[in-house]
C-alpha cells in the first residue's frame, strides 16, 4: 500500500523536541483530569462503604491514584521551562544548605559523601531551590547507576571568579560516552525513570550562566560531573 511506512523510514522519522515536550504535558494534564475524576468516584465509594476490609482497599486505591498524579506532575515539571528568580547568596551558603538537604533527603547515602569544601565569602546570583534541585539529581544518580566501591567525593572550590563543584563517583566500568552527557533526554528510560533528570539538571545550570559536563577518569575508575557556576561580579 503506498501509505504503508517503510522500516527504513520508522526509523529515520524524527521529531522536535519542542513537539515532544508538548506532547508530554498536553498527555500529562490529560491523565491527570482522569486520574482526579478517579478520586473523586473513590472518595464518593468510601463515603458508602461499610466493611473495613472494603474501606482499607478503598484507600489503597486512592493512595495509587494520588502516587500516579504526583508521577505525572513531576514529568510535566521535567520537561517544564526553567525560569530562575535569581537572588544574591553566598556560595559556601549554597554548599552548606545543599549538604543538610541532602543529609536529610537522602540520610542513607550521606553518610557515603567526603566533602571536601574550598570557598569563603564568594558570593553568587542564584535560584538556590532550582540549583537543588540540579545538584540533587546528580547526588542520586551516583547511588543509582553502577556504583563502585568507595565514597562518592564532592568538591567545592573557587577556580577564575567561578564555583567548580565537582562530584566523583568510583565506577569500575563505564561504556557511555560523556560528550553530551544531559543533552540527550529520553535516551535512557527504566521504571519510573525516563531519562530527563540530568537534561534538566544542565537546563538549569545553563539558565543560570553555568555549565554541568563529565568525564570518566579511567585512571582512577570514576565518573567526574561538573558543575560550574559564575560569582557575581557585585
Amino acid at each position: 500500500m503506498a501509505d504503508e511506512v517503510s522500516q527504513d523510514e520508522k526509523e529515520s522519522l524524527s521529531v522536535s523536541w519542542n513537539d515532544v515536550i508538548r506532547f508530554i504535558r498536553q498527555l500529562s494534564h490529560d491523565l491527570r483530569n482522569n486520574l482526579n475524576a478517579m478520586e473523586l468516584q473513590s472518595a464518593y465509594i468510601a463515603e458508602l462503604a461499610t466493611s473495613d476490609d472494603l474501606k482499607a482497599d478503598i484507600k489503597s486505591l486512592r493512595e495509587m491514584v494520588a502516587g500516579l498524579a504526583l508521577s505525572l506532575q513531576k514529568l510535566s515539571k521535567s520537561v517544564g521551562e526553567v525560569s530562575p528568580n535569581p537572588i544574591a547568596y553566598r556560595a559556601l551558603d549554597l554548599v552548606e544548605d545543599l549538604r543538610s538537604k541532602i543529609e536529610r533527603d537522602l540520610a542513607q547515602e550521606s553518610r557515603e559523601i567526603s566533602w571536601e569544601i574550598q570557598l569563603g565569602d564568594e558570593m553568587l546570583n542564584v535560584d538556590p531551590q532550582l540549583l537543588e534541585e540540579a545538584f540533587i539529581e546528580v547526588f542520586s544518580n551516583a547511588f543509582q547507576h553502577g556504583r563502585g566501591k568507595g565514597p562518592v567525593v564532592a568538591t567545592a572550590r573557587s577556580d577564575a571568579n567561578r564555583l567548580v563543584f565537582s562530584i566523583r563517583e568510583p565506577k569500575a566500568q563505564f561504556a557511555l560516552s560523556t560528550e553530551n552527557w544531559g543533552r540527550e533526554p529520553l535516551r535512557r528510560t527504566s521504571h519510573r525513570h525516563y531519562g530527563l533528570g540530568l537534561h534538566r539538571a544542565r537546563a538549569i545550570m545553563t539558565a543560570h550562566g553555568g555549565e554541568l559536563h563529565a568525564e570518566y577518569d579511567r585512571n582512577v575508575s570514576a565518573l567526574i560531573t561538573t558543575l560550574i557556576l559564575p560569582f557575581s561580579s557585585s
